[in-house]
């Protein structure tokens, strides 16, 4: 009988790994780990990455994952002993995630939820590896302002409402997931994530946060949509990463809500960045369009009993860390304290 090879460390595949969430949960996991990043850069950047690049234990791959990969054929990878070692587990985030980018973007972000996320399910399947994949509190659709959202709801989603490309991608892209497991006896995991801020956003992509900020140093109007009453929950990126690492260690089948509890008005937000940023900016209200989902507030009784977790890093303290990245990133966009540079 074949003896079973043991390995110092894991290999473990991080699909959409130069991303925000992605590069973040690469940093952790390449420091006890063997760690293949892979990234066609359609919205994550290199320079989330590039201090990992020196680190044995990480190798990047260029490559758009809605195209098949052979992992045992890339020369970058041979350190690695993939035909020997396999790949222990596999993290899902491969989808263009900024909302300026999602009408440029929709076929892409649809196509990632879809063939993407089959090619790296065939790769767990080949492998059979752990799959975690990171869903978004999106699929749950139109909800009542300021109610906790639990795994069980069902919000109204309409498939070619306000973008619908994110929503419904997420939506089959889980369904697909469960599927797989049920089919090829996979440990899949699912994770919803709520609102999430911290360094490596993009002043540009859009998200809440950061647009208050790229506003708020160009002295812009801070517009938010709704009125002085509108609320929402913000977890700080750190919170996210632990809560995730903990899901894909369990034995949980389920998605599992991941999100702060903190619930501000947002308001309150604007006027926070307003002051760190020493801006004239004025904050201005607008009517929310029809049909657009607001804001979700998550309910994570699930993952405090189940897993032990809960988001505990407070805005203020978050806020600071963001603030101080995306201060020191106005300068590569081209900014300068009284606005953009012409």
């Amino acid at each position: 009988m074949a003896i079973k090879q043991i390995f110092d460390h894991k290999n473990i595949l991080v699909i959409g790994g130069a991303g925000f969430i992605g590069s973040h949960i690469c940093e952790r996991l390449a420091r006890n780990n063997k760690v293949i990043c892979i990234d066609n850069f359609s919205t994550g950047s290199e320079k989330n990455i590039d201090f990992l690049l020196r680190n044995a234990n990480f190798e990047f791959v260029k490559h758009d994952i809605t195209q098949p990969i052979t992992l045992e054929e890339l020369p970058g990878l041979e350190k690695f002993k993939v035909r020997w070692q396999g790949i222990q587990e596999i993290y899902y985030l491969a989808c263009p995630a900024s909302p300026n980018r999602f009408n440029e973007l929709s076929v892409e972000i649809l196509l990632s939820n879809s063939l993407g996320i089959k090619v790296a399910l065939d790769l767990a399947v080949k492998y059979k590896t752990k799959f975690l994949f990171l869903s978004s509190s999106v699929i749950y659709g139109k909800s009542v302002p300021g109610e906790e959202i639990d795994e069980n709801y069902m919000g109204i989603v309409d498939p070619l409402g306000y973008n619908n490309c994110y929503v419904e991608g997420k939506r089959f892209a889980e369904s697909l997931v469960d599927n797989y497991r049920k089919k090829y006896t996979l440990d899949t995991k699912i994770v919803r994530a709520f609102t999430t801020y911290g360094p490596r956003m993009q002043l540009t992509d859009g998200r809440l946060i950061s647009d208050f900020v790229s506003r708020a140093m160009e002295n812009k109007d801070i517009i938010i949509e709704g009125d002085q009453n509108i609320k929402n929950s913000f977890c700080y990126i750190d919170d996210l990463i632990e809560g995730i690492f903990k899901i894909m260690k369990s034995e949980e089948i389920k998605p599992i809500n991941l999100g702060s509890t903190e619930v501000l008005p947002i308001i309150e937000i604007a006027k926070k960045v307003i002051s760190s940023t020493n801006s004239k900016s004025q904050i201005v209200f607008k009517q929310l369009e029809r049909n657009k989902p607001v804001s979700h507030i998550p309910n994570i009784s699930y993952a405090k009993e189940y897993l032990g977790w809960e988001s505990v890093i407070l805005l203020d303290a978050g806020l600071k860390k963001t603030l101080d990245y995306l201060k020191a990133s106005k300068e590569l966009l081209g900014f300068s304290d009284g606005g953009p540079r012409k």
